[in-house]
């Protein structure tokens, strides 16, 4: 009798669900091969089709919420590295430099804390009641202004290039017929007159 090697043979799956449908959903329970044709690792068997579920909604996580969305105080990201720096051939202390940058740190953070708990809550009042003042006089003075200035200046233009016209120019011309005919001769003697006056 000849044996078959494991590796010969060549494993088939069979869909139970397809032989149920076409024999009336009636199940048949085959018998295990034998074990000189049984492979290895057996075969796990199929697990009942489920229905597909919905992916579970991502947890939504909890970042802080962007203070300077604009970057308009990028210039003031100041690091250890941006302040402190030490060379290579002049060397200090690890524990020198590592507790000098923590130090560093913790000045800076600190401060900057201590003095927004003093200062903060009043200056952003401040800022808040100035530009409130500001939209105040921009909406109801300004704009209304300019718009009532936009409207009647055409009838102030007309009205200022009327007075021009009438009194204004006919006054400069005249003064500038009178001017224009006087005329200033200057003789010898007056001339050297003049340059002696000069020279002392």
């Amino acid at each position: 009798m000849t044996m078959v090697s494991d590796d010969c043979l060549v494993e088939c799956k069979i869909d139970d669900d397809t032989d149920e449908e076409d024999r009336g959903g009636e199940q048949i329970n085959t018998p295990p091969p034998p074990p000189e044709f049984a492979s290895k690792t057996p075969t796990p068997a199929p697990k009942p089709r489920t229905p597909p579920t919905a992916p579970a909604a991502p947890t939504p996580t909890c970042h802080p919420p962007t203070r300077d969305p604009y970057g308009i105080n990028k210039h003031l990201k100041v690091e250890v590295s941006d302040v402190l720096a030490e060379p290579a051939a002049p060397r200090t202390i690890d524990r020198v430099w590592l507790h000098s940058v923590v130090g560093f740190e913790r000045a800076r953070i600190w401060t900057y804390r201590c003095l927004t708990l003093l200062f903060a809550v009043p200056f952003a009042l401040f800022c808040g009641i100035f530009l409130a003042i500001l939209a105040c006089l921009h909406v109801w003075i300004l704009v209304p202004c300019v718009q009532l200035s936009n409207t009647f200046l055409p009838c102030l233009r007309s009205m200022c290039m009327c007075a021009v016209n009438i009194f204004l120019i006919p006054f400069c011309t005249s003064i500038a017929l009178c001017c224009s005919q006087i005329a200033i001769h200057l003789s010898n003697k007056d001339w050297h007159q003049i340059r002696s006056k000069e020279d002392v």
